[in-house]
């Protein structure tokens, strides 16, 4: 169970690093944007999906890595 639970957690690992690597930063030197009005920023399919992917690897990476810990 325990080997079973270290390999899911690796798993979890390499797909949050490609995840987070993937994801548009959105980071520009447009001296405009500097005044401090961005303007509204909203997330289309694909961004919203990569982000919520994110958020869920990272919740099931903490639970994984609690149980290995407690074990």
């Amino acid at each position: 169970m325990i080997e079973m639970l270290k390999f899911a957690e690796l798993i979890v690992c390499v797909l949050l690093i490609f995840f987070i690597l993937v994801q548009n930063k959105n980071v520009s030197l447009n001296l405009s944007s500097m005044s401090g009005w961005m303007g509204e920023v909203t997330k289309r399919w694909p961004e919203k999906v990569l982000h919520n992917a994110t958020i869920i690897l990272w919740i099931l990476f903490i639970l994984i890595s609690v149980v290995l810990y407690v074990n």
